[in-house]
């Protein structure tokens, strides 16, 4: 288990000035937009504007902090008033962002890389095991292709404390928006307890890196 503490996280703002973001990890390590298979981060929106196209990248998004958001996706509206609601759309269409009622949001991000990478996000509240999943993600967050075990499982405390254990090892806590990153044995084998609400990312690579 890897533990992702948010606090030292480093800010990159936005080309936009629209907001900035924290990446939480990426894989490969240190890989950076050209060449990642999967990045997870968290980003601080200010204002409306538009997001950058990123073309082969499709996203899944929840709204964790803030009123919520007004997406428009290739000219469709998608109205995300709730905060914990994933939804996943390509990252290279053209996509913009309104703040209801002018507010800021956090927004947990994942990104996939498409032929390379697949995912779910589900929002946890209260106990049991980290994987599998209880009653299998929502609509909206999972990422088409998905249909094996996963490598990974993140864990991501979005709101209140979490904590992960496992018979034999040491508890882990996290606090709001800390990271545990499992192989899928351990996360198989831990459990997770939280008085919020927890993100549990599985992830999974498809295809090896392109050299």
């Amino acid at each position: 288990m890897r533990i992702l503490r948010a606090e030292g996280r480093a800010a990159a703002p936005w080309s936009n000035g629209g907001g900035v973001t924290r990446e939480v990890a990426v894989q490969p390590p240190g890989s950076g937009w050209d060449a990642f298979a999967w990045r997870v981060s968290l980003a601080d929106v200010t204002r409306d504007g538009p997001y950058s196209p990123l073309p082969g990248v499709r996203r899944i998004l929840t709204v964790v902090d803030g009123a919520g958001l007004e997406l428009t996706v290739d000219g469709t509206a998608q109205l995300l008033p709730e905060r914990y609601r994933p939804f996943a759309f390509p990252g290279g269409a053209a996509t913009d962002s309104r703040l209801l009622d002018g507010r800021p949001v956090v927004n947990l991000n994942v990104m996939l890389r498409e032929g390379r990478a697949a995912a779910t996000v589900e929002m946890v509240r209260g106990s049991r095991m980290v994987w599998p999943a209880g009653d299998g993600p929502a609509d909206g967050d999972r990422d088409p292709g998905h249909d094996r075990d996963p490598d990974e499982v993140m864990v991501v405390a979005v709101e209140g404390r979490t904590r992960l254990g496992a018979s034999g090892a040491q508890e882990a806590q996290l606090e709001r928006f800390d990271a545990a990153l499992l192989t899928a044995p351990d996360a198989a084998a831990a459990a997770l307890w939280t008085d919020g609400t927890a993100a549990v990312i599985a992830l999974s690579v498809t295809a090896p890196a392109r050299s």
